[in-house]
């Protein structure tokens, strides 16, 4: 008999009525939180307050509009180039043409490849064990690949419109307003899900170093910008149970128990259109489903913390090496977003550029030049700050 651990196995076309039900419960509520729109500012300069209570009050907020039509199409061509030399299979060295897979020089895979409508992480230890539950893993039909894209690592250095978009000025604008000023990078990856191919990422929060701490917070582990560069919908997005991020660490075999399922009463779908960009708290209660439906999703993430809860810090990250993080390691990462920075206004000279308060003054040591490519660029994720 199935159980919570071990979901029954459907067809992708069954799978697909069932998440579209699911879906058709859950829209409403989901836009009726009054948690979307442009992004504003108020007469001092600062971000809308009324965008930061919303997103407090719900642990996410939807910027729509963010990413106008050229940077959006430019931001697609990218990433379609970059998916079209993923190897053929974990460990090849060559694409499904036969050519070299992208990935010369570079330390860290840029790919993670997947079985398609697979959940690889639910009820297993990866992930420091974030994902206890196993999400429903549909039939596939004939013909379907062995192995698909599920993650990009490192966009930044994969893509110049990613860099680009990483100093967007009324994003980083947002970063400051909710993490303070001196906010720190946390990591930048894709999200990849195909249609009718891409698997599931189990019900869990983010997040490791902060939960028991005196001055936990619901801020403690920061949050991600997640850019959609196409619709993302009830049937191939990312789900959340708003609010979740104010309860501490939740009990989510409790909650899937309860629920019947893995579809988690009271979730809803964070629904966007390309070139939105969703703020999304990484203590949220949060996943997302096989994406059996017709409609392809690809997100962009941007993960951004409070200086304070990274200084001083020690981790162990997922790869075993302990760290700790002190001034001049977090100068080091903060550098790319002084590159993306630049890079941005020579791309769109009339937009005024965003000014990041820890380095100014410094912008002159990481202006985008070639030179900068590899000496800044390259292998930066390397650097990559986790907590």
């Amino acid at each position: 008999m199935p159980t919570a651990d071990a979901p029954a196995a459907l067809s992708a076309a069954d799978h697909a009525q069932v998440m579209a039900a699911y879906g058709r419960a859950a829209e409403a509520r989901a836009r009726s939180l009054g948690n979307r729109g442009p992004i504003r500012f108020g007469a001092d300069g600062r971000i809308d307050r009324a965008i930061l209570d919303a997103y407090w009050e719900h642990g996410f907020y939807v910027l729509e509009g963010v990413v106008g039509p050229q940077e959006l199409a430019e931001l697609r061509a990218s990433l379609d180039e970059v998916l079209a030399r993923a190897p053929a299979a974990p460990g090849a060295t060559l694409d499904r043409q036969g050519r070299p897979a992208l990935g010369e020089g570079i330390l860290k895979s840029p790919y993670r490849l997947a079985k398609p409508l697979s959940d690889p992480l639910g009820g297993t230890s990866k992930n420091n064990g974030r994902h206890p539950v196993a999400m429903a893993a549909p039939s596939l039909s004939d013909g379907a690949p062995d192995w698909t894209v599920e993650l990009l690592d490192g966009n930044l250095h994969l893509s110049d419109a990613c860099l680009r978009l990483y100093g967007h000025p009324g994003l980083l604008a947002v970063a400051a307003a909710i993490n303070g000023d001196d906010f720190v990078p946390y990591n930048e990856v894709t999200f990849v899900k195909e249609a009718g191919l891409g698997p599931s990422v189990a019900w869990h929060q983010d997040g490791t170093t902060h939960w028991t701490a005196e001055d936990w917070d619901p801020g403690a582990h920061g949050f991600n910008f997640m850019t959609q560069l196409y619709p993302s919908t009830a049937g191939n997005c990312v789900w959340v149970l708003p609010g979740s991020h104010r309860l501490g660490k939740v009990d989510i075999k409790t909650l899937v128990a309860t629920s019947g399922s893995d579809r988690l009463d009271g979730a809803v779908p964070m629904l966007a259109g390309a070139g939105d960009t969703i703020v999304t708290n990484r203590q949220l209660v949060h996943g997302s489903f096989a994406n059996s439906s017709p409609d392809r999703r690809i997100t962009l993430n941007a993960g951004f913390f409070p200086r304070k809860r990274v200084l001083g810090v020690t981790t162990r990250r997922l790869n075993g090496v302990v760290e700790t993080y002190g001034e001049d390691r977090i100068a080091e990462r903060a550098r790319i977003l002084q590159l993306a920075i630049d890079a941005r206004h020579q791309h769109f000279p009339q937009e005024t550029p965003y000014v990041y308060r820890p380095l100014a003054g410094r912008e002159d040591e990481s202006r985008w030049t070639e030179a900068n490519r590899q000496a800044l660029l390259k292998n930066y994720n390397q650097r990559d700050m986790f907590i």
